[in-house]
Parts: structure tokens; sequence; C-alpha cells
């Protein structure tokens, strides 16, 4: 592997802004993907931990407090003074990153700088959250003010671990809500750094708090939580489920979901085949498949079937995979070996239940969790390959022939997250877009994510919406106050 020099501070809980251990005393381990060596062990925070947690953020939130009582211009100023040391330390945050979950290193690099980004945009939204007058029957003055929900539950996946944190902080801060955040066991430390740049930006004691552990343990006790009054989750569906379920148990608080998908991207014949092919590769391809709206079911018009699958056989083929410090590499390692025999597992059944493996389907090396760019061709709906979430490099090519087909058999899915078209009939585009059962959706591009659009999905990909100034929404309360005016 690269030489890189990574100094790891942070392995304690962030509470109230200070690095403490956990209750219990407890440590779980941090895995390098790439060499399966321990890379650090950081303290795994329980029930005692979030109740610490949510106890310094309630202090935070309270009437009187420095953080109740700073206007909207000095929220602002502490999200953008966050963003320029996350901007300043953006090489060390990606080396961290790049170590915890195998992202190709100038991959991290570009997500920390757009986690800069969305801290920035959402900065500009402090002073521009307001309520609305309204004329009634009357004549009494109505007005809306809009509050803040409170103390917030985030839990945060480990795919995109630095842009998340900034996608959830950004907007509980702007609405000026204070912060529980339980980022994923597997990366920890990127998290914590960040959590640091907080402390060195100037926001109080506790509006910022960092628990880690496992979501069995401390997800579940701040989803449980009777203090906390909103939840916003990113993760898979089942996990999602059970977050609705805490809140229904407990206190009804807030839920904002956003889950898994398995996104269709259609492409017509009267596309230039090779484009089709790069963007069609990258759109599941990246980061080795484990992005949510990664384009796991290619639908190619039977016109242009068989060149396709040959030219997505010959450029997979060519995919650089190994060390994620080395700016050749284009795909690293599956997280952790657990996802790497899942995914396994599923190339596996799509072998068994008939799909033709046309490349890959094996271990990459025989260090670190690699597996090889992964080509499943005539895959039929049915296919297990082609209904479930995969999370890894398997690309399954299905073929079809009018409009109105494929987008029956795109919708026909759990799932809503992100759907994609590749056409050059604008007519043909703007139909599948309206057609689609889905969040998102790109036409001639994948993937293409900004922080003033929302982001979000239909069905069993989520509740809410996050990015853009719909997310704020998922923040606030709306409180009606009503006045009787003199009649004279």
């Amino acid at each position: 592997m690269a030489n890189t020099k990574v100094d790891i501070k942070y392995t304690q809980l962030f509470i109230n802004n200070e690095f403490v251990g956990s209750e219990c005393g407890r440590k779980f381990a941090v895995i390098n993907p790439t060499t399966e060596e321990l890379l650090a062990e950081v303290s795994e925070g329980l029930q005692a931990d979030v109740d610490k947690a949510v106890v310094a953020a309630q202090a935070a939130f309270a009437r009187g407090s420095e953080w109740r009582n700073l206007q909207p211009a000095q929220r602002a100023a502490l999200l953008n003074k966050l963003a320029d040391l996350v901007e300043r330390d953006a090489q060390q945050i990606a080396s961290i990153q790049t170590l915890e979950n195998g992202k190709p290193f100038l991959h991290a690099v570009g997500e920390t700088h757009m986690a800069a980004g969305i801290l920035r945009y959402y900065a500009g939204w402090c002073d521009k959250i307001h309520g609305q007058t309204m004329p009634t029957d009357d004549g009494s003055l109505v007005m809306t003010r809009k509050e803040p929900v409170g103390v917030v539950g985030q839990i945060t996946p480990w795919n995109y671990p630095v842009m998340l944190l900034a996608l959830k902080l950004g907007p509980a801060l702007t609405t000026g809500c204070t912060v529980v955040l339980k980022p994923a066991e597997q990366t920890p430390l990127c998290n914590l750094y960040v959590a640091a740049l907080t402390k060195e930006a100037g926001f109080p004691p506790g509006v910022i708090n960092i628990v880690t552990g496992y979501g069995s343990t401390a997800g579940a006790a701040l989803a449980e939580h009777p203090d906390v009054s909103k939840i916003a989750f990113t993760g898979s569906v089942e996990a999602g489920k059970k977050v609705m379920v805490a809140s229904g148990n407990s206190n009804l608080k807030h839920v904002s979901l956003e889950l898994g998908g398995k996104s269709p991207l259609v492409i017509f014949d009267d596309v230039d085949v090779d484009e089709a092919v790069k963007l069609a590769h990258e759109a599941i391809f990246h980061f080795s498949g484990q992005i949510c709206v990664a384009a796991t079911r290619t639908y190619v018009h039977s016109k242009i079937y068989d060149e396709f699958v040959q030219k997505s056989k010959d450029l997979a083929l060519k995919r650089i995979i190994g060390d994620p410090f080395d700016p050749k590499t284009e795909q690293g390692p599956q997280v952790q070996k657990e996802k790497f025999d899942k995914v396994m597992g599923y190339i596996k059944t799509g072998e068994v239940e008939g799909a033709t493996l046309v490349t890959g389907g094996k271990r990459h090396g025989d260090l670190g969790y690699f597996i090889q760019p992964t080509i499943f061709a005539d895959v039929t709906d049915d296919m297990t390959i082609a209904k479930e979430e995969i999370f890894g490099p398997v690309q399954s090519i299905l073929k079809f022939d009018t409009m109105e087909e494929v987008i029956k058999r795109a919708n026909k899915t759990i799932y809503g997250l992100a759907a994609g078209v590749l056409t050059n009939d604008i007519n043909k585009a703007i139909k599948f877009a309206q057609e689609i059962e889905s969040g998102n959706v790109w036409i001639n591009q994948y993937a293409v994510l900004m922080p003033q659009a929302p982001f979000g999905g239909y069905k069993q990909s989520g509740i809410g919406r996050e990015l853009g100034a719909e997310s704020l929404d998922c923040y606030l309360e709306t409180k009606t106050i009503s006045i009787k005016t003199s009649s004279g």
C-alpha cells in the first residue's frame, strides 16, 4: 500500500465538546478493509453514553443558553467556519476515511470538499427561515412561526461518512436544533476528527455530540430515547423499519429516513453505445457498488443489447483494482468481510438462478476484501439479483423493447430512490421522468447530487428529503399564533 502518514488522534466519544471514554469502558475494532489489519480501537457507546449526550444536548438547547441566544448570522458564521476547517484538513479527513472504508483517496477528497459545500449552503439559510401572516374571515391577525424541534438524533452510514455528516448536521444546526449523532461503526474515525473541528470552530458545548458504537445498542438507544424529538436515519430498509417502530414505541418522535434502492438505468437504442457503456459502468461500479443509488438494474434496448453487453465486459476487464491511495486505482475493497461475503453470496445466487456470468464473479487478490467487477446478462426481473439490493460491484443487464414495458418493469419494486434514462429523444426522456416512481431521476447523466437539490425516495426507499430547502422542514415545528384585533 502507498505510504500514507495519518495521525489518528480521536477514538473516544465526543460529548459536551470533550472527548471521553464510554461509561462501560469497552472498545470495538475498526479494520482496514484493504489490509485486513486493525486500524484503531474506538470507545463503544451504550445506553448510558447516549443518555449523557442527550442531557448535554438538552442543556445546549435550553432557553437562555448560549446556542439559543445566537442570532441567525452567528449560526451562519459558525457553519462557514466549520466548512473552512473541513477544507483546511481535507487531505487528513479523506485519508482517514480511505483507511476506514477503502474508498479511493481522490474520491474521498472530493467528498470532503462537497461536505464543506453542503455546510456553506445551509449557512446561507440561517437568516431565511420564517413564518407567514395570513388573512382571516373574522379579522384576526394570524401568523406562523418556525421553531426548531429540539434535540435530534442522527444515524449515518459508512459509505459517505463525511458528506452525510455534513448533510445531517447542516439543516439541524441551521434551524437551531442540537444533535446527538451515531456514525457507522465501520467509519467512526473521520466523524470524530470532524467533531474536533466543530469545537475549534466555536460551537458551544452540547450542540454537537457524537456517540460511537453499534446500531443495535447505541443506535437503538438513540431511536428509543424519550427526550429526542426527531431521528434522522440513513441505512437499510430493515434498520429503517426498526427506527420507525422505536419512534412509535417511545415518544412519536419525528422521523426522516433515507433507505435502500434498486435503481434502474434505462438505455434506449438512439444513444451513442460507447458513451452509454461508460456512464452505466460508473453508475454501478463507482465505490465498488456501495452506493444507495447505484444503477444495479441496467435495462438496455434489444437492438443494442448484445453490443452493449460485450462493450461493458471489455470495460470491466480494464478496471483498475487495488490500493485506494494509488491515484490510478478505480476500485478499492468492500468495506468489511461481512459485506464481502454477502456480495459473493449474491453472485453465486445469480449463477444458480440462470443468469449468464459475463465477467468477474471472483475475489480479486489474496489480501483485502476486493471483488472483481461482475456483470450478469440474460437477467430477468424475477431473479434475486434483479430484486434485492446487493451493495457491491455487480451489474445486472436486462433487455427491453418498448417504453411502456420498461416503465412497468422498472416500477415493479419495493424501492423508489433513484432512476436514470439515456436517450436523445426529449419526449422519451420526459415521459420516463414523469412515470417512473422514484424520488430522483437523472437524464443523460447519473448520480449527480448538489446541495440545493432535494434527495430522497418513494415507497420503502424513505420518508422526507435531505439536501435542499425541503430538508429544513424535517427539523422545524410550525406554530400558529392568532391575535384578536380591535374592530374600531
